[in-house]
């Protein structure tokens, strides 16, 4: 069967969330005021100001281990005329991209893929920019070498930029993690790398912007490896000539602070010796240049390893760049999950940590890093749970640092995801253990406002595998399956109610004649981190009233959750402990851990599977809506079934499996509530594994798609037999999702959203007539909307209702730790 471009349809994303890769170097705030970070394989873009991830990258083979703007926000104060930023990133297989953003127009592209490579994950990258149009990047790689670049922009309008190695410097087995580049003081043409890592040391090597660079000194102290490090710009330091200010952070919990002058600079002559400088270190020879080095300061306050520290970004004089002002001003953000502003005092010269903030949530490890904004006036950390946490500076002539909202997600992949019934938000579920919703956030003046997570119903203690929403009247109801062999039900308690009901400015957000009753206000985490009890209405006013403080956070003794009806998009704070929903039950029967759910339309009944690899262990078991019991245990597959959904009207199951099979049961409903179920045909579809099904909205016509790259479609006839349809044209990658959006009943028309391992996707116009199938590939979506890893699962809104306005609405999961709804544009034709 031919197939045809065309059809009129349009896409756009609407909402990206996703989490940041756990790896101390991940994130860099650009100039541009962008913030970049790796996300599994992509490298993701938000902006702070809007809170929103705005574009992800396709390119890297393997995870994203570090990102580098060139200029980022240290040198922010010559990026003012730039119209081209570059964003360079590094993988865990030692590739490194560069990326161009154009300012004018917000588009970016691929530039390059450097070409000499490390042989290992790279673990740092660092830039200083020269000029507007040369600068100098460092890479280093678990490979044990140090790799120097030479990176030069066109300023012509069709743009355009190289790179070169200038050098490679070998570090031996005790490879290195943290790299820092600067100018020595006094001499332009003299740059200064410094380099730490396993060996507890800094490392200091000097060369000429376009020379070989040479190991100078080494400077000792740390006990523990050494994670960061970061230079100050070359400028004047309380009117002593120019000095470099190296800042070094380290695994044993302690920050140094190292001084590189001049050796001619005369010390102190104000006739007493400060208390800050004066351990010296070793003199730093580079030809006829000699730089003492001394140790300015020792501070000591986390309680965990540090892992970053950065220091204030200059600001510019009034004059350009040609003088700028330091600000004495450090950040260091540690695993003790708080992040820190040291100055030193004026009068004394001591440096104290003078700023502290932080997440008191006892769920979450600390943070891997800290970083500034241009205008030092908002720090931003990310995370061990792939979160970001930002505060801003709103006070006036003081300091006052407010948590701000900033763009989330899930930091491991997302296996399964679900529209709530009337499309107020999408659930999503993933391997990180959580489950989390996601909805338009507007205020009263907005008719549809950005995509932020609201709540995170869910905190599991395993990776979780499938949800689906409880169709049907009632309440707000979610069921879940795990890496365990219960499915659990939730039920949204009265401030999700309540928070929704601002949000959809509408009482629809209530079940009927339910308001009075629903006295569950959240939910509590056990200690194991299963089970979550109910928190009711009256027992958390008590609950308050109690604590006044007296709470001891222990295995035993986890302190209650506070949930509180939401004025604004919560921070990570409140959705890893105040936004849980209640269990109200559990579904015992399988033998192997859950691996697929779903709900029919009238939400009267619920179909599970899980993991198999015998005849025996797969099969289907089916709950009925409200007495929670098992009606019914379907017998067809003899592997794993991957992937399962009702008929529109009800009356079908069709469930595909690992044995490369599909089997299509008929469901028939008594009176009584029982179920009769019967197998109406089960066929061997394909020649390997059959990943994903979906049923025509307007018809018994479903479509299967599988790892041999092909998707076929089905008709169920009268004499309920199956027969094959049409095969659509084979794709570039394994077919791993499928959803069937109906668009015209009268003549059955609709559009198959196709997702793949490659993580594209791809839509195609489908029209069944008297058992002939027209198939069209109405668009293929740009790679830079799509995942870059394998698309777990797409789900229309509203599939068997045709859209208002020719907008429908397609929410897509993937392997790439994503969350994305895209909002396709169907022009009629």
């Amino acid at each position: 069967m031919e197939a045809t471009a065309g059809g009129g349809v349009e896409a756009k994303t609407v909402f990206i969330g996703a989490g940041c890769n756990r790896v101390v170097n991940n994130v860099s705030w650009g100039a541009s005021g962008l913030v970049s970070f790796g996300a599994q394989n992509a490298v993701a873009v938000f902006s702070p100001k809007s809170a929103q991830i705005l574009t992800t990258f396709p390119g890297h083979k393997a995870a994203v281990n570090c990102t580098c703007w060139i200029p980022n926000s240290k040198f922010s104060f010559r990026a003012g005329n730039l119209e081209r930023h570059y964003l360079l990133s590094g993988d865990t297989d030692g590739i490194i991209i560069l990326w161009e953003l154009s300012v004018h127009d917000e588009k970016w592209k691929q530039v390059l893929q450097v070409p000499e490579s490390h042989r290992k994950g790279v673990t740092c990258i660092t830039g200083f920019m020269f000029s507007e149009i040369e600068a100098l990047v460092a890479s280093t790689s678990s490979d044990g070498t140090i790799n120097i670049w030479d990176l030069v922009v066109s300023l012509e309008k069709e743009g355009g930029c190289s790179m070169s190695l200038t050098n490679s410097i070998s570090v031996g087995s005790k490879s290195m993690v943290a790299l820092s580049v600067a100018q020595l003081p006094g001499n332009a043409e003299q740059v200064v790398l410094a380099a730490g890592g396993l060996d507890n040391k800094v490392h200091l090597y000097c060369g000429s912007r376009s020379g070989k660079f040479i190991h100078a000194c080494e400077l000792k102290g740390h006990t523990d490896w050494v994670r960061c490090l970061d230079f100050s710009l070359p400028v004047s330091i309380e009117g002593r000539g120019e000095s470099l200010l190296l800042a070094s952070s380290s695994q044993d919990k302690s920050i140094r602070i190292w001084k590189i002058s001049s050796h001619s600079c005369p010390p102190d002559t104000n006739g007493e010796l400060s208390l800050s400088s004066y351990i010296e270190g070793p003199i730093l020879v580079f030809g006829s240049s000699r730089y003492q080095i001394s140790m300015e300061s020792l501070l000591v306050g986390h309680e965990d390893w540090t892992y970053s520290v950065q220091w204030q970004p200059p600001v510019a004089s009034t004059g350009g760049d040609i003088s700028c002002h330091q600000p004495l001003s450090l950040l260091s953000s540690s695993m003790d999950k708080t992040m820190m502003i040291w100055q030193p005092e004026r009068t004394t010269g001591i440096w104290m940590n003078v700023v502290t903030v932080g997440e008191l949530s006892h769920c979450a490890l600390g943070f891997y890093g800290g970083h500034w904004s241009s205008d030092g006036q908002s720090i931003l950390a990310h995370g061990y749970g792939g979160t970001f946490h930002m505060w801003e500076n709103v006070g006036h002539g003081s300091d006052d640092w407010q948590p701000q909202r900033v763009p989330s997600g899930h930091f491991a992949a997302v296996s399964d995801i679900s529209w709530a019934r009337s499309g107020e938000y999408i659930l999503s579920v993933s391997h990180d253990q959580t489950t989390r919703v996601f909805a338009p956030w507007k205020d009263s003046s907005e008719k549809s406002g950005p995509w932020h997570e609201i709540a995170r119903p869910q905190i599991h203690g395993h990776d979780i595998n499938c949800v689906s929403i409880i169709r049907g009247n009632g309440n707000h109801r979610f069921i879940s399956g795990a890496d365990e062999k219960v499915s659990r039900v939730f039920e949204a308690p009265l401030s999700f109610l309540k928070t929704l009901n601002r949000l959809t400015s509408q009482s629809c957000a209530f079940p009927e004649n339910d308001q009075p009753e629903t006295q569950i206000l959240g939910a509590n985490m056990s200690a194991l981190g299963l089970s979550q009890k109910p928190i009711y209405v009256n027992a958390a006013s008590e609950t308050t009233k109690k604590s006044g403080g007296e709470g001891f956070d222990t295995l035993e003794s986890v302190p209650d959750a506070v949930p509180v009806v939401l004025t604004k998009p919560p921070v990570e704070d409140q959705l890893a402990w105040h936004t849980l929903w209640p269990e109200t039950h559990k579904l015992y029967g399988h033998g192997n851990e859950l691996y697929s759910l779903c709900c029919d339309c009238s939400g009267t009944l619920i179909a599970s599977s899980c993991k198999a690899q015998s005849a025996a262990v797969a099969e289907i078991w089916l709950w009925q809506v409200g007495t929670w019991k098992a009606v019914g245990r379907l017998h067809s597959h003899n592997l794993t079934i991957t992937g399962m959904e009702f008929s529109h009207d009800d009356s079908m199951l069709l469930a595909v499996s690992r044995d490369r099979k599909f089997s299509v049961f008929s469901i028939k409903r008594r009176g009584s509530g029982e179920i009769d179920h019967q197998l109406l045909e089960m066929k061997e579809a394909h020649k390997r594994i059959i990943w994903a099904c979906s049923w025509n909205p307007f018809g018994h016509e479903f479509a299967t798609g599988s790892r041999d790259k092909t998707v076929k479609i089905w008709s169920v006839l009268a004499g309920s037999s199956v027969r094959l349809l049409a095969a659509l044209p084979q794709f570039a990658s394994s077919v791993t999702s499928l959803s069937w959006l109906g668009l015209d009943p009268q003549r059955n028309k609709g559009l198959l959203a196709v997702g793949m391992e490659s993580g594209l996707i791809e839509l195609w116009t489908l029209s069944v007539q008297k058992l002939e199938v027209s198939a069209v590939l109405a668009r293929r979506l740009d790679p830079f909307l799509c995942h870059v890893s394998a698309v777990n699962r797409l789900v229309w809104l509203n599939p068997g209702v045709t859209s208002h306005g020719n907008i429908a609405h397609l929410a897509s999961c993937g392997a790439d730790h994503c969350v994305r709804i895209f909002e396709v544009n169907i022009n009629s034709e």
